[in-house]
């Protein structure tokens, strides 16, 4: 089965395609006629008709290279997981390494991952799944295997619940079909798989459905199919309209499980092709969801359509069957006040899933509830919410029913769904008069852009009074000076983006005014361009100083593409409503509070910066108006639901933590005094570092952990840590020591063969950390300078050079150094000679190894390497003596390495064959030949032909020993014909 693109992530798209909607063949059936027919490569709905194998170290052999991925996972003989394990005592060999090894396979064998659906790294303990699209971050844990009992991965491997939950016939199956999604962004499309708590969350959400719309029971999903755990909604009868509540905490993939919701219950043979309706409350959410929607329309087996006016949404709700349509809930209302909204549909497969479903979002009291039963008397409503229902709300559970599943923010954190949020007050930096201060304080409800006149008028004096002191043009100065300084030392410590919420579209505008005076740099007119934006709508009566700020739909939502893009030079936007809800930037780490907010709003507000993005250590949330009560009181709600976990955490927990971190990285120096640094000039500054490079490269191991790895670690963390708090105080009083530390690890950074291995995101936050002019000097300075070396010119392991490294007062520095110029060297040498390349990269890492495991010394293993780099080049003269050149010396090797080969057929006949065999190569070896398989296999005969000649190699054709000497010489003739073509 082949399919036509050339590139593998669209091949892999097309090929699921294949393998979820089946395959349409066209046959005869006599008399000239055809019938079109699908092909199933697997029978999804009988798992036990599959075959199932899982092959361990399978070789794959692609543009000759042999790659032997750990586990390979088949269904009907097709590849469809991919698991990789790495040893859990090796340090090195963690599930991050294995993570790199899949990307390495994705490049080397890609028509592997053509049919992969998803991947698995694990060491042992710790497993995570992922899939072609998802970087490290997103790879996430399996943490149950029947969606009741969570395991705690504290004290049970990840691994148990993945194999068990994720991986058993049914559900894995049941995943592969209908929770996997192609979503199409504006650059890129990226690849999905659903979280363990989507995946048991919709299917207990199907059930109920099926339950609700009163028909017979819906058995066919995931092992065990007969309990998942269902809370209040199992007490509810069939029939009864009410599908339930789905609660899962925002930013924990909401609106991705209603879409996986939708794409499943469409397929349910006994919903008989429904039809859903997605409803929201506000125009801006409903364009959010359904541009979600859309982009996953793969998964939804149609395209989502949305309701423009009344008369368009009757037409949509008109059909037989069928259809995702979106709609506000103010569609709902009746044309005449006080009359009966017209019956649309009596089916009884109509379903509404309603976005956060709850009573002030639907203001159930004044009716919407009714229109809607009124249009749809017999379909059945089911509710996603990321906030939960209050204790005394009756009415949402009389439209929806009781909870269907509850994911908390205690569970999201825990499991790297979302990160904590930090609470910082920034109140005491803004001064206000008493009375001022008095109106500020009184408690108020907040009024909303949607609001008619009418129903805030009650409201309107209190809110308007409080207004006029928040945007006054004093208090406002304060708030942007104090703002821009806190955000400029936010991004120095963390990078990310801002947003600030503002009392009303004039604060918006006279804020925005007041931070540009500040810095004019950051302003510009063009959408394009510019570091700050106001986000807010308006008309054309409004004032003109207002009107640059007023953007129809399509502008805003440019400006929240640039928002989302980390790299565009927008980093603030403020807002008054618009964003509060639905909108998802994961870059956003800091959200500005200085509007009266509470309640459900307040929630979904703060839950802005708790996306997962990079190396992101938590979101903040900054208060300038006094929200700790507010705070408080949605706690009490949050709590009283039974929901877990804190909503904001005190900034003064995330400084004590940093201050642990940073007492664990000074007691790692001991004795060694490192504060003298900070009194030294430049120049001996860098000697300095050495010194203290030198002292932590020669700390005892502790279990296995050698003292580099558990500095570089803690002061990892101690730099996320940091990146949380960098504008507190605390911070700024270890700021200088961090620097220090930071400078240390990227300086062993130069020293490290696996460097390439380190995440960008690390690096990244540590050289932003790093640069403080006070500090450290920003010379750029040679790796061998700062060795206190000369750097050679041309021959790199010449004996001065050797000698220099001997006689380093820093023996570890110089030992990690060594380290580093062999392995560059032997990688060097890899590209070109094979077997002369494996022998010493072998020597090399035996040595390491005894050393690390405490065998030998640090002065015998550096006597070692110090041997192995003479030897190394003892290496290259051999071709002088044999008369050879270096690519003829390598075949000669290759043939050498036969054991019996240089005494039954003598050295002059290894130097012919090698003479010949760079001759014949070199000449039939075109720039394409490793696109051509034509001339890949005239390259095999020829050598082999050369070979047969000369009798080569000298044992019995029917042995191991033959076939491994005849591929050796064949991948050394692929290896130079690479290099050669690379130097063309």
């Amino acid at each position: 089965m082949r399919t036509s693109n050339l590139l593998l992530f669209e091949n892999n798209e097309a090929f699921h395609q294949m393998l979820t909607d089946g395959i349409d063949v066209k046959f005869s059936i006599g008399d000239g006629k055809t019938r079109t027919d699908k092909v199933w490569l697997v029978d999804f709905g009988a798992p036990e008709n599959n075959e199932f194998l899982a092959v361990n170290q399978l070789t794959i052999v692609e543009n000759h290279v042999n790659k032997r991925p750990d586990i390979v996972l088949f269904v009907n003989g097709l590849p469809l997981v991919v698991l990789e394990i790495k040893n859990a005592p090796n340090e090195k060999a963690d599930i991050r390494a294995a993570f790199n090894q899949l990307q390495t396979y994705k490049q080397v064998i890609p028509s592997l991952f053509t049919y992969n659906a998803f991947m698995i790294v694990t060491d042992g303990w710790f497993a995570k799944a992922g899939t072609l699209s998802s970087d490290y971050s997103r790879f996430m844990e399996w943490k149950t295997a029947d969606g009741i009992n969570i395991v705690d991965t504290e004290t049970t491997p990840e691994m148990e619940p993945m194999l068990q939950g994720l991986l058993n016939k049914k559900t894995l199956l049941d995943v592969i079909r209908h929770f996997i999604v192609y979503e199409r962004a504006k650059e890129q499309t990226i690849k999905k798989i659903a979280a363990y708590h989507q995946y048991y969350a919709v299917n207990k959400a199907i059930e109920s459905t099926i339950r609700a719309s009163a028909v017979p029971a819906f058995n066919s999903f995931a092992e065990p199919p007969a309990k998942y755990g269902k809370q209040d909604v199992t007490e509810q009868f069939p029939g009864d309209k009410r599908a339930g509540v789905v609660w899962h905490t925002q930013g924990s993939g909401k609106s991705l499980s209603m879409v996986f919701y939708a794409g499943k219950l469409v397929l349910a043979p006994e919903m008989n092709n429904p039809t859903v309706v997605i409803l929201t409350d506000r125009n801006d959410l409903d364009q959010q969801l359904y541009e979600t929607f859309t982009a996953c329309s793969q998964l939804l087996r149609q395209t989502p359509v949305q309701a423009g006016t009344r008369d368009d949404l009757k037409n949509l709700l008109s059909v037989a069957s069928g259809g995702v349509v979106f709609t506000t809930i103010q569609k709902f209302m009746p044309e005449e006040q006080g009359g009966k909204y017209p019956q649309l549909s009596n089916r009884s497969n109509v379903v509404v899933i309603a976005d956060e479903a709850h009573r002030s979002q639907y203001d159930f009291i004044d009716g919407f509830a009714k229109h809607m039963r009124d249009a749809l008397p017999n379909a059945s409503f089911i509710g996603f919410t990321g906030t939960p229902i209050e204790k005394e709300d009756k009415n949402t559970k009389s439209v929806f029913g009781n909870y269907i599943d509850v994911y908390d923010i205690q569970q999201a954190v825990k499991d790297g769904a979302t990160v904590r949020i930090y609470y910082e007050s920034r109140l005491a930096k803004i001064e206000l008069s008493e009375a001022d201060q008095e109106i500020l304080d009184a408690r108020v409800e907040e009024v909303t852009e949607d609001d008619e006149l009418t129903d805030k008028q009650k409201r309107f004096a209190k809110w308007t009074s409080k207004e006029a002191v928040l945007g006054s043009e004093k208090r406002l100065k304060q708030v942007a000076l104090d703002l821009i300084m806190h955000f400029e030392t936010r991004i120095e410590s963390a990078e990310g983006k801002g947003m600030i919420v503002s009392m009303s579209r004039r604060t918006c505008v006279e804020l925005h005014k007041q931070i540009i005076l500040l810095r004019p740099d950051w302003y510009d007119s063009a959408d394009d361009k510019g570091v700050i934006k106001v986000i807010m709508t308006g008309s054309a009566s409004d004032p003109l100083d207002w009107q640059e700020h007023i953007r129809n739909k399509p502008r805003r939502k440019a400006i929240g593409d640039r928002l989302k893009d980390p790299s565009d030079p927008l980093k603030l936007v403020i807002v008054r409503d618009m964003w509060l809800t639905g909108f998802d930037a994961p870059v956003l780490h800091t959200l500005y509070i200085d509007k009266p907010m509470n309640g459900h709003n307040l929630m979904q507000a703060i839950a802005r910066v708790n996306r997962v993005f990079g190396d992101k250590p938590g979101g903040l949330v900054v208060d300038y108006i006094g929200i700790a009560q507010d705070l408080k009181k949605a706690l009490a709600i949050y709590t009283e639901a039974n929901g877990k976990g804190k909503l904001t955490f005190d900034q003064s927990e995330a400084v004590d933590k940093m201050l642990d971190l940073y007492e664990i990285v000074v007691q790692l120096f001991g004795t060694f005094d490192y504060r003298k640094y900070f009194a030294l000039q430049p120049r001996e500054k860098l000697n300095f570092i050495l010194e203290a490079s030198n002292y932590i490269l020669g700390l005892k191991d502790e279990d296995g952990v050698t003292g580099k790895k558990r500095f570089n670690y803690h002061v990892g963390r101690l730099s996320q840590a940091f990146g949380l708090v960098g504008t507190t105080e605390e911070a700024k009083e270890i700021r200088n020591d961090l620097a220090f530390f930071q400078a240390i690890k990227a300086r062993f950074s130069k020293f490290d063969e696996n460097k390439k291995k380190k995440s960008n995101e690390e690096i990244e936050t540590a050289i932003r950390q790093i640069i403080n002019d006070a500090i450290i000097s920003n010379e750029v300075i040679d790796v061998f300078d700062a060795a206190g070396i000369n750097k050679p010119s041309i021959e790199i392991l010449n004996d001065d050079f050797l000698e220099q490294i001997k006689g380093m007062p820093r023996k570890n520095l110089a030992l990690e150094l060594l380290k580093r110029l062999l392995n560059d060297e032997l990688k060097m040498r890899s590209a070109t000679n094979l077997v002369q390349s494996r022998k010493f990269s072998e020597m090399l890492a035996d040595a390491v190894k005894r050393y690390q495991s405490g065998l030998i010394e640090a002065a015998q293993v550096m006597d070692e390497l110090l041997q192995l780099a003479k030897d190394i080049r003892e290496a290259d003269k051999r071709g002088e003596k044999l008369n050879l050149r270096q690519d003829e010396l390598a075949f000669y090797d290759a043939l050498a390495d036969n054991p019996t080969a240089e005494t039954i057929l003598g050295d002059d006949t290894l130097k012919a064959i090698a003479h010949e065999l760079v001759d014949s190569v070199r000449r039939n070896t075109s720039i394409d030949w490793q696109l051509k398989e034509s001339v890949q296999a005239k390259l095999r005969v020829l050598v082999k032909r050369i070979l047969r000649k000369y009798k080569y190699p000298p044992d019995d054709p029917a042995t191991g020993e033959y076939n491994v000497s005849v591929n050796k010489v064949l991948s050394q003739a692929e290896l130079l014909a690479d290099f050669w073509t690379n130097q063309a």
